[in-house]
């Protein structure tokens, strides 16, 4: 197998960090500025990013590239995006919510969902629209905790 060359797809963006791609069980992270960078560079890729659109531009061209291989490309977080199965998205794990009634007798009647890349596109947005959840878009944890406060009324 060809290892994985981001700086083949977009030349001018390449910076020399060795981990691009992230895998886990059911899903690969890539990222186009490398894994390891440090919080400076996630911070100035993020900038970067949001002007150039690296991450929508890179998604696109793998969409266009591998059409019928049932994979979705999702951007999340600050510097990379998620590749996966069709289904595995985050909803997955709501399926095992609503076994738990049958498990422990306990029903979640109301799941609220907090996510930052909520529209069509971003790692969140099948979970953030499922009609078995609430969802809520948040910008930093500390926006989160601002909507945790004023729903609880703390």
């Amino acid at each position: 197998m060809t290892p994985f060359h981001p700086q083949r797809l977009f030349p001018s963006l390449y910076i020399n960090i060795l981990t691009h791609k992230l895998t886990s069980n059911g899903m690969v992270n890539i990222s186009p500025i490398g894994r390891n960078c440090s919080q400076a560079e996630r911070d100035a890729f993020g900038i970067y990013d949001e002007t150039h659109k690296i991450r929508e531009e890179f998604v696109a061209t793998l969409q266009k590239r591998f059409p019928d291989f049932g994979l979705i490309f999702a951007i999340g977080g600050q510097i990379s995006f998620d590749v996966f199965p069709a289904g595995w998205d985050k909803t997955y794990c709501l399926q095992h919510l609503e076994k738990e009634k049958e498990i422990s007798g306990v029903e979640y009647k109301t799941i609220h969902f907090f996510g930052d890349k909520t529209a069509q596109g971003g790692n969140d947005h099948e979970i953030f629209v499922d009609e078995r959840t609430v969802g809520h878009t948040v910008k930093n944890p500390e926006d989160t905790t601002k909507q945790l406060k004023e729903m609880f009324e703390l």
